[in-house]
């Protein structure tokens, strides 16, 4: 080549994105071994050296840590789902005890703000928590991937293996949920709460429920459900939409803790008792979930865990080394709200 090589000459010749040759010469975990051998040996072939002028602010630390919040749109824009500031929590201490400081951002998915963090060295890497709509969010990862940011995502596992993702065990959640309903006699089920690719982890709630049912030899063609985000008016409104079509069920588990409650207040007006006539499981173990009326059984998420393993996979990201997705497990929480006897 008569003029100097570029990562755009390596992609061509490697048959790969330029975001894909970046990763490889920084021996990139999230660039299998194969193809990173590959990229060095054409990069040393066409006496490739790194510009470092352009590659300092992708490699300067500011020992910050940005953590992004992405909320499902709300009648009132004040309103923050409890889980979130008990994830928030969480992760300040984590990132505190790294050495590191935190930078909190609240965005909206229609906005720009994943080309805030491309170039801007704002924070050496990203924590995205609270993605409302997952195909809105889909987008905004590929732009991330590009810039060759930093980013983990609490959340359901992502299609792109390049999406490092940390979880907890929704599926796990939503079996226990539904095999601790099913043991206290309960037959005629409603899920409520949306259960597309729109809202993954709801999705993987509403999996294990039905794989519960279907263990337990019940209809799950029979099975209700009814879609929700994570409010309590929408909740409410599941709840009379369900209670409208007529449907008998005498249990109902709600993808969060919100739905729950909202789906209580619904019941409650239509004189139906909770948990007599319909028992009623969350999920999440929000603060208020314990002081409900009457107090709600749910599912237990481990934000302690999860802020921890959150900012140390993003470090071991930032550093270079090998880290991936990982499931939480889940665990019960019994209270008064499904009929059976607090633990």
């Amino acid at each position: 080549m008569s003029s100097k090589a570029t990562s755009i000459d390596i992609a061509y010749r490697a048959g790969v994105s330029q975001s894909t040759v970046s990763r490889a010469l920084r021996n990139s975990p999230l660039v299998n071994l194969e193809t990173r051998q590959k990229i060095q040996a054409i990069a040393k072939e066409l006496n490739y050296k790194v510009d470092k002028n352009a590659s300092n602010l992708r490699t300067q630390n500011s020992h910050t840590l940005a953590l992004l919040l992405c909320e499902d749109p709300t009648n009132d824009d004040s309103l923050i789902n409890p889980f979130f500031l008990s994830m928030l929590g969480s992760i300040t201490r984590a990132t505190a005890q790294q050495g590191y400081d935190l930078l909190v951002s609240f965005q909206q998915l229609s906005s720009d703000w994943h080309a805030d963090y491309e170039d801007s060295n704002k924070a050496d890497g990203i924590i995205l928590l609270g993605y409302g709509d997952y195909m809105d969010y889909e987008q905004k990862l590929e732009h991330l991937l590009a810039q060759q940011t930093h980013f983990v995502i609490w959340g359901a596992e992502h299609n792109n293996k390049s999406v490092l993702s940390i979880g907890c065990d929704n599926r796990q959640g939503g079996q226990i949920a539904t095999e601790h309903l099913i043991g206290l006699g309960r037959r005629e089920f409603a899920f409520l709460g949306d259960a597309s690719s729109h809202s993954p982890e709801f999705r993987d709630r509403y999996q294990g429920h039905l794989q519960a049912l279907e263990q337990a030899g019940l209809n799950i063609a029979a099975a209700r459900q009814i879609a929700a985000i994570s409010t309590e008016s929408s909740g409410y409104e599941a709840a009379r939409q369900l209670l409208a079509s007529g449907l008998s069920f005498d249990a109902l588990f709600a993808a969060s803790d919100l739905i729950a409650i909202g789906a209580i207040r619904a019941l409650k007006e239509q004189g139906i008792a909770v948990p007599e006539q319909v028992a009623v499981v969350g999920y999440d173990d929000i603060p208020v979930a314990s002081f409900a009326n009457p107090p709600l059984t749910t599912i237990k998420q481990n934000t302690q865990l999860a802020g921890e393993i959150l900012v140390d996979s993003l470090l071991k990201l930032i550093r270079g080394q090998a880290v991936s997705p990982q499931l939480i497990p889940t665990s019960l929480v019994v209270r008064s709200s499904c009929g059976s006897a607090s633990l």
